[in-house]
C-alpha cells in the first residue's frame, strides 16, 4: 500500500489534535480501492493521509484508514475526549464490541465462520490507543470531514489527483476571516480554559509561553497574577495553575 500525507506544520507548543476522521472507497468491491483520513489541529491546520490497494474491498479500506490514523495519533498530543469519526459501523462494532469475542473463539464469528480481514483486525487491536474512541457519523450527510475523507479515498482508488479543500475552507470560513494573531490568541484562550478546568500544573517556561510573557516575569515569583479571565497562581510544589475568575 502506498501512503502519502499532506501536512501543515506548526511550532506552537500546545498544538494538539482536536478531531480526526477516516473513510474508505472501492471500485467493484473487490476491486481497486483507496482510503483517506484527516487530522485537525488546535492551531487550525489540517493533515491528510491516503493510500491505494490494487485489489481490495471497501471494508478493508475502512479498516486501513483507521489503522493509519491510530499509528499517526500514537505520536501526537490529543484533546480530552478525542474520537475518530467514521461512517463505518463495521469498523466501530468490530473495534469496540466484537474483537474480544473473536479472540476468545480463536478468530471465529458467533456462527463459527472465520473472521474476515483478520490481519487488519489484529493490527488495529495492537495499535489501539486507550484514550481514543470511535464515533459514528452518517455517510454522505454533509459532514465536511467525512466528505473530505471520501474525496481522498475515491481519488486514491481511481489514481486521480486529490480535489482541493474547498469544503474544508467553506466550513472554516469564519475562522479564515480572522487575522492570524487573533486566531492564535483564540487558541491560547481555549487552551487556558481547558487547563484551568483540568487543574493542570504547568512549568514556568510553559506558563510564560502560554501568556507570551518573558520567562523572567515568572522566575522567583511567589505571588499570583491576573491574565485576562484567569488567575495564574504559583504552587508550593513548584509550577503554576490557572484558575478561572468568577464572572460578575
Amino acid at each position: 500500500m502506498n501512503n502519502t500525507s499532506s501536512t501543515s506544520t506548526s511550532t506552537h507548543l500546545y498544538r494538539k489534535v482536536v478531531t480526526a476522521a477516516c473513510d474508505g472507497a472501492c471500485r467493484g468491491n473487490p476491486g481497486p480501492g483507496g482510503w483517506g483520513c484527516l487530522l485537525r489541529y488546535s492551531d487550525g491546520t489540517v493533515e491528510e493521509l491516503g493510500g491505494f490497494e490494487a485489489h481490495t474491498t471497501n471494508n478493508r479500506m475502512e479498516l486501513s484508514a483507521c489503522l493509519a490514523l491510530l499509528k499517526r495519533l500514537k505520536e501526537l498530543p490529543k484533546d480530552p475526549g478525542f474520537a475518530i469519526r467514521t461512517d463505518s459501523k463495521y469498523l466501530i462494532d468490530g473495534y469496540s464490541r466484537w474483537l474480544p469475542g473473536w479472540k476468545r473463539k480463536g478468530w471465529r464469528t458467533a456462527s463459527g465462520g472465520a473472521v474476515l480481514n483478520r490481519d487488519l483486525w489484529e493490527e488495529l487491536d495492537a495499535a489501539r490507543l486507550p484514550d481514543v474512541a470511535l464515533e459514528h457519523v452518517k455517510g454522505h450527510s454533509g459532514d465536511p470531514d467525512n466528505e473530505r475523507c471520501d474525496q481522498i479515498a475515491v481519488a486514491y482508488s481511481r489514481k486521480e489527483a486529490i480535489p482541493d479543500q474547498e469544503q474544508l475552507k467553506t466550513t472554516a470560513k469564519d475562522q479564515d476571516l480572522a487575522p492570524a494573531p487573533l486566531k492564535d490568541l483564540l487558541t491560547r484562550l481555549e487552551l487556558a480554559d481547558r487547563l484551568a478546568q483540568g487543574g493542570y500544573l504547568l512549568k514556568t517556561v510553559e506558563i510564560a509561553q502560554l501568556l507570551e510573557q518573558p520567562l523572567a516575569t515568572f522566575e522567583n515569583r511567589d505571588a499570583a497574577i491576573t491574565w485576562r479571565d484567569w488567575r495564574v497562581a504559583p504552587q508550593k510544589e513548584g509550577g503554576w495553575r490557572l484558575e478561572r475568575l468568577e464572572q460578575n
